[in-house]
């Protein structure tokens, strides 16, 4: 594997990104039940793609969803926000989730469907703890809550697992 953090070897550079995805993991959700691709959450209930067997789930308190691949530093985040959140757009929304992240750069931003709503679907490249690293955000306002997907890459290496991501969030759906 090569190194995408110059001077650094890639065995540590995966290190700091897998910490970098912990530390990213701390900063979403609230804990709850997670089976068959529904989580559940008090009241609320949602579905997302199942990732295949070569990512593993992280179980860390205050966080909905957060996998790490085992054979590459890529990390997923899902998040639902139901109280105490501010009525802002999607862009707004999406900003927020880039805090704690440096020299943030939006390299494409567009709006998707999804669940029957509007969707906003960001590329960005930035710093977490130093490292570069790749993003993708997809942001939701749906029955007032707001639904988050984040896909953490290292740099240059976004479409190694983007197409997983994808899967995971297109077949995101609210459940009764």
């Amino acid at each position: 594997m090569r190194s995408w953090h110059s001077g650094c070897s890639a065995t540590t550079t995966m290190g700091r990104l897998t910490n970098a995805c912990a530390i990213l993991a701390l900063f979403v959700g609230c804990g709850g039940h997670f089976a068959n691709g529904v989580y559940t959450k008090g009241h609320l209930r949602y579905r997302v793609g199942v990732l295949s067997d070569q990512w593993k789930q992280l179980k860390l308190d205050d966080n909905d969803l957060a996998f790490v691949a085992t054979d590459s530093p890529h990390a997923v985040a899902v998040n639902a926000t139901c109280e105490a959140y501010e009525d802002a757009s999607l862009k707004v929304l999406t900003r927020h989730l880039m805090m704690g992240f440096t020299q943030p750069e939006t390299l494409s931003q567009e709006s998707v469907p999804l669940d029957g709503r509007e969707a906003l679907r960001t590329h960005v490249t930035a710093l977490m703890d130093g490292v570069p690293v790749e993003l993708v955000l997809v942001v939701l306002k749906k029955d007032n809550c707001v639904y988050d997907f984040t896909y953490l890459s290292p740099v240059g290496r976004l479409a190694d697992r983007e197409s997983e991501f994808d899967r995971l969030v297109a077949a995101f759906s609210t459940e009764p």
